[in-house]
């Protein structure tokens, strides 16, 4: 049932106290150990490739896990709706250990492929399943505070996979890295069935939105396709060519009753889609954290390490503004923060952009990182509460978990296509590494500064919504 947030800031002593500690850590610890595994591998590869060969098949770590997530979040309202809480926390923590394990112990890059697919399906019905729990497993006025902890492990993850796989393949134990994983994910799972409320359960079989599904598939696997592809051209065709199946995903979820995405994200006057899309333009700001390492060395010299941590800062600023977003409340000032991160996000990357020169002396490097700092703080002033948003958007229990769901949905499928238009953006530089950073940080930035505006026409249509559907939360 949808009940709105109390007109008090929660704090966060409350969501952290010993009442919600328990749920709060589970529901954390599932989107971390997801988010930490995206960019993990990456920093991993090099030294797997050495030790398993395959090195044809690279890319393909990275393609088949998200693709995997983002199929798997989808999944998450049915899988809700038959097992309840806890029995699918546990499915979703044994799917991911079990391909951690296996990613751990493989004996060649086939196998290791076909073990990143399945800790990939873990990865998102961990993420799929902390948005969607949220509403059951806290009371309504922490549900800002839940989704800011939820949304900021994607940052602290996209922050720690890099670090943390690069500090494992420097010390020769790439194998490790996949078992510490394991370890975390199963320490979270042995919580559940002790911290999670055991949720709404329903002995029907609803039936798996097959053709929705497979056309999110060739969109994810053709924005995934269009990062390793060579050559401008071949990437611009792959990204054009995602779309066509995103509009008949669109297409066919307004016409069809089994839906991945809540009804009321296809109703006309709704707020939902902008609100989906508003997210959606945040979370493919992320992308530039997957090239900023390379600015960072070619064009100030730094060490690898160094450049790694340095592109984090993007993350960073986006998990600690949400620390003092998350507080905010009142119509209002929630509604202009919804609208302001998106623009400070663009003029943060377009500052960055700005600030690019061929071997940059170390004071410009100093300012590099406050300036990353603001653009990730674009994304925590309004990511939180746009959740919020989505999950309160409508009082059906099994509408809301699929809204919630969502979520996590959204925001993978960004960062995958956002990678993939910067990798074309970045091709564009040619042989010039200056070239192609200004291409990418002016580049992304405009596509991101559009989330301004749907968020004002999410603002707009929430005031003159239907009766049963929710606006924009009136506080935090």
């Amino acid at each position: 049932m949808n009940v709105a947030p109390s007109p008090d800031p929660p704090s966060w002593r409350e969501l952290l106290g010993a009442e919600h500690l328990g749920a709060a850590t589970v529901l954390a610890g599932g989107v971390l150990v997801a988010a930490i595994n995206i960019y993990l591998a990456a920093s991993l590869l090099p030294t797997a490739v050495s030790d398993l060969g395959g090195a044809s098949f690279y890319a393909w770590n990275m393609t088949l896990y998200l693709v995997a997530m983002v199929i798997a979040t989808m999944l998450t309202g049915r899988l809700l709706s038959r097992w309840g809480n806890v029995r699918a926390y546990l499915l979703a923590f044994a799917t991911f250990t079990a391909g951690s394990v296996a990613c751990a112990l493989s004996p060649s890059m086939v196998v290791l492929l076909l073990s990143r697919g399945v800790q990939g399906l873990g990865a998102g019905l961990l993420s799929g399943l902390g948005f969607a729990v949220v509403r059951s497993a806290l009371p309504p006025r922490l549900w800002t505070r839940g989704a800011a902890l939820m949304s900021a492990m994607y940052g602290v993850g996209n922050f720690a996979g890099p670090a943390l796989g690069g500090l494992f393949a420097q010390l020769g134990v790439w194998r490790l890295a996949f078992a510490a994983m394991a370890a975390l994910a199963a320490v979270c799972g042995a919580m559940v069935p002790r911290v999670m409320p055991p949720g709404e359960r329903s002995d029907a079989r609803p039936p798996i939105p097959a053709v929705s599904l497979l056309l999110v598939m060739a969109t994810a696997g053709a924005v995934s396709v269009a990062g390793v592809l060579p050559g401008t051209l071949a990437k611009v065709a792959a990204v054009a060519g995602s779309l066509l199946p995103a509009v008949g995903f669109v297409m066919h979820e307004r016409r069809s009753e089994l839906r991945v995405f809540p009804r009321a994200t296809y109703r006309r006057g709704s707020s939902l889609k902008w609100v989906y899309l508003t997210l959606g333009l945040l979370s493919f700001g992320v992308a530039v954290e997957s090239f900023l390492p390379l600015f960072g060395q070619r064009l100030a010299g730094l060490p690898p390490l160094v450049a790694g941590f340095f592109a984090a800062a993007i993350s960073l600023g986006w998990s600690l503004t949400q620390i003092g977003s998350s507080s905010v409340s009142g119509e209002r000032r929630v509604r202009r923060l919804c609208v302001l991160g998106p623009m400070v996000l663009a003029l943060g990357l377009l500052v960055q952009g700005l600030l690019q020169r061929e071997d940059t002396p170390i004071w410009l490097v100093a300012v590099w990182v406050p300036v990353l700092l603001v653009a990730g703080s674009g994304i925590g002033l309004a990511y939180p509460h746009l959740s919020v948003a989505a999950m309160s958007s409508t009082r059906e229990p099994e509408e809301g978990q699929r809204a919630a769901a969502a979520i996590a949905a959204v925001t993978s499928l960004s960062i995958a296509f956002g990678t993939a238009v910067a990798g074309v953006l970045l091709n564009l530089g040619g042989e010039s590494i200056l070239a192609s950073a200004r291409y990418v940080l002016f580049g992304l930035p405009i596509i991101c500064a559009v989330g301004a505006l749907t968020a004002r026409a999410a603002n707009r249509t929430s005031r003159t919504e239907q009766t049963g559907q929710a606006p924009l939360p009136r506080s935090s």
